[in-house]
């Protein structure tokens, strides 16, 4: 199920646009990204590189989010520096974001065609973690 631009989403998108622009510098801040909390606000950080594979933005943007006690993430989007526009999440966030907030929607696509998934919807045949934990109780 997929749902168009929202106003608030593309609020999100413009956000993690203007982090990118002005905050990206050199090949160690190359990612913005931008999450609205259930509480509504937005919170935005950058990736990390690093040649040991520093964290996307996606995850650093959880620990931002997390350190100004929003714990619940309603929607999140990445935006390239250098007018890249949204960049869909790699792997191992499509993963960490399913497995912190099952309900979540990634904006995803360009354009006309930009719109907000769930984030289940990116990783067909899902893994959840939490699934998968043994009852030690």
């Amino acid at each position: 199920m997929t749902t168009q631009l929202h106003p608030d989403d593309q609020e999100l998108v413009e956000a993690a646009a203007g982090v990118a622009r002005t905050r990206c510098r050199g090949d160690n801040h190359t990612m913005a990204a931008a999450a609205r909390a259930r509480d509504g606000r937005i919170v935005t950080a950058l990736n990390a590189y690093h040649f040991t594979g520093g964290p996307c933005a996606e995850l650093v943007v959880i620990g931002a989010a997390a350190a100004q006690g929003a714990y619940e993430l309603d929607t999140i989007v990445a935006v390239g520096d250098r007018d890249r526009g949204i960049v869909p999440p790699c792997g191992r966030c499509r993963q960490v974001l399913l497995d912190y907030f099952p309900t979540l929607k990634v904006i995803v696509g360009s354009g006309d065609r930009a719109r907000a998934v769930p984030v289940a919807d990116l990783l067909p045949e899902t893994y959840v973690w939490a699934d998968h934990q043994l009852d030690t109780g």
